[in-house]
């Protein structure tokens, strides 16, 4: 069986696209998720703008509904890591992990992002072991501790403002004195007591023992290293695409790419490939918001109603 439609990632994108491809009437459509439905957004510990969600939720408390609802009209899941979208004539193969293959008439691609790596010495040898890039998954293990937290957005900002709250004092590292965040984020900032701000400065490098992380030195813009005693360390410097399902065999990437390795969408998110449709964190130019991706996922899902109509009533 060839599907109407293979939605690849199980983000806030893709749960959209597979609401809208299956309510608006395509039958066979399935989407790909190596693990639980719900993305990156579900490591973050407080969303506060959400349309039409108020007081304090998770990112986590946010998502659950969504896999439940999108099943309702008969989307379906599977469970598998997909290696590759590859096209043949009209049809695209969806290669998995196991070599096994499944054929379908369209895509949606919302593989997202990943954290980027700051790139200071020590960052790798000690990662999982004193430096994280999640302090939902890790702030609990620092209770009443010491901690820093590397970079200036805001996503960085709303980490160690969480951290705030477990931490005895949270060091947040800006390679400026100014922030790329939301301005009342950078007011609750200044307002907590147990952030201290360390700005004009990078992350040189964090050391430890066997045990793990003792400690970071950071270097301001004169030059002058500061040793901060510290057994953990956040980094939040932005994400990476997850585009490797787009490179096939021959090393080239299935549609078109710019030099950040973001796919190059239009205004219904249609790449270069008909019948391929790129959403959130992994398009040009992506908001990299919540709301923004499950707009992504209902506009390339209409597209996707309309590619595949007019392909099997041609």
């Amino acid at each position: 069986m060839v599907l109407d439609c293979a939605i690849i990632g199980g983000g806030p994108a893709g749960l959209t696209a597979g609401l809208y491809t299956t309510r608006g009437g395509l039958e066979n459509v399935t989407m790909f998720e190596k693990g639980m439905p719900g993305g990156q957004i579900m490591n973050s510990s407080e969303i506060e703008n959400y349309p039409g969600v108020t007081g304090e939720i998770s990112g986590m408390d946010l998502m659950i509904p969504w896999p439940q609802q999108c099943q309702k009209f008969g989307l379906k899941h599977e469970m598998a890591d997909i290696t590759r979208v590859s096209k043949n004539g009209d049809i695209f193969t969806i290669h998995k992990e196991d070599g096994s293959t499944t054929d379908a008439h369209s895509v949606i691609l919302g593989t997202g992002s990943h954290p980027r790596r700051a790139g200071f010495t020590g960052e790798d040898e000690f990662f999982g072991r004193g430096v994280s890039t999640c302090a939902t998954c890790d702030g609990f293990f620092y209770k009443g501790k010491e901690v820093a937290v590397i970079g200036g957005g805001d996503t960085a900002l709303e980490e160690t403002l969480h951290l705030a709250k477990i931490c005895a004092k949270v060091y947040l590292v800006h390679r400026r004195d100014t922030f790329r965040a939301a301005p009342n984020t950078i007011e609750r900032i200044k307002r907590t007591e147990n952030i201290e701000l360390v700005l004009n400065s990078v992350p040189d490098e964090v050391y430890g023992d066997n045990m793990g992380v003792t400690g970071l030195r950071v270097k301001n813009n004169n030059g002058e290293l500061r040793d901060i005693e510290i057994p953990g360390v956040f980094t939040f410097v932005g994400n990476d695409v997850n585009n490797q399902t787009l490179i096939q065999e021959d090393g080239s990437f299935l549609c078109d790419m710019n030099k950040a390795g973001e796919v190059i969408v239009d205004i219904s998110m249609s790449t270069s490939v008909a019948g391929l449709y790129a959403t959130g964190d992994m398009r040009i130019a992506a908001p990299k918001q919540v709301v923004s991706a499950a707009g992504d996922g209902a506009v390339a899902a209409l597209q996707v109603i309309s590619y595949v109509d007019e392909k099997l009533n041609a």
